[in-house]
């Protein structure tokens, strides 16, 4: 079995624990050679020069390929294309483009007037550019605001057709979903990659909830499996086995690429990447 690609999504800090946790995360995957890292942009744009900070940082001190997340929330087109501008000029060659989620306390995603109204038309715009290698969401899982599964393979049909490179998925625990999604996907004539996304799961009870928000499938047995592993003080053991197992499964079913939403939370995802066989390529040697 080939050893897979692997990157890794980070979250940028907001205070001095975060940011210790952030650079611990960067610390112990970056050896791990990631074909890029990400870095995310909370919603409304709220973290948008601690995302810019993060990445400037990843590029000038750990010498990691990048990619910055980039929404339409809240801003006009020319505010976002700065952004993007601002992103190039740090060296940045990848964006993750997204629509993105209402700020909290939002019924929801509201178009700016002067604003992108969707991902496609983010993506069309940042390919104008030529400067950015774009990689967009997908959704195994129907998207909770998406009329039915054939519109989340439309959706994705029309991002790539405006430009995207590649594309990340939603998380997911059924091996099914995945493979249906990429069937399905096929048949629609999508040829890009489309690169699996792994949660480890940190916290079960969060990941319950979070999942609940965003119609992220969970395996019926997961909950009973869960409450007896927190119960009995492996957690984490059996976090590490629920995610391997997935991943190699998707490797065997001809995948390539794995990215990892760390949570800025390394131990579980450094732990999964070695029982694939993905060993750090030398001690990690910050750039000057």
């Amino acid at each position: 079995m080939t050893t897979p690609s692997v990157s890794f999504e980070f979250f940028p800090p907001q205070g001095l624990e975060a940011s210790f946790r952030l650079w611990n995360s960067v610390n112990t995957l970056a050896p791990l050679d990631p074909a890029f890292a990400s870095v995310t942009y909370g919603a409304g744009g709220s973290t948008r020069d601690l995302t810019h900070e993060a990445l400037g940082t990843l590029i000038r001190q750990y010498g990691l390929n990048v990619a910055g997340h980039l929404t339409c929330v809240n801003a006009t087109r020319q505010e976002t294309l700065a952004i993007a501008k601002r992103y190039a000029d740090l060296g940045v060659t990848e964006i993750v483009a997204l629509r993105g989620d209402a700020p909290k306390g939002d019924a929801g995603f509201q178009t700016h007037p002067d604003g992108f109204a969707s991902s496609v038309e983010l993506v069309a715009a940042l390919a104008e550019t030529g400067d950015f290698r774009i990689r967009v969401a997908a959704y195994p899982d129907r998207h909770p605001e998406a009329l039915d599964a054939n519109s989340d393979i439309e959706m994705l049909k029309l991002k790539f057709e405006a430009g995207a490179d590649s594309a990340i998925t939603q998380y997911f625990y059924d091996i099914d979903s995945f493979l249906r999604f990429r069937d399905r996907s096929a048949t629609a004539g999508i040829t890009r990659k489309i690169i699996p996304g792994i949660l480890p799961i940190e916290d079960w009870e969060k990941t319950k909830r979070f999942s609940a928000r965003c119609n992220a499938a969970l395996p019926f047995w997961m909950d009973d499996a869960f409450a007896k592993a927190t119960r009995d003080g492996v957690h984490d053991l059996l976090a590490i086995s629920v995610a391997t197992e997935l991943c190699s499964d998707l490797m065997d079913e001809g995948v390539e690429d794995l990215h990892f939403y760390t949570l800025n939370q390394p131990h579980l995802t450094r732990n999964i990447c070695k029982a694939l066989g993905i060993e750090p390529v030398q001690s990690l040697q910050k750039v000057a």
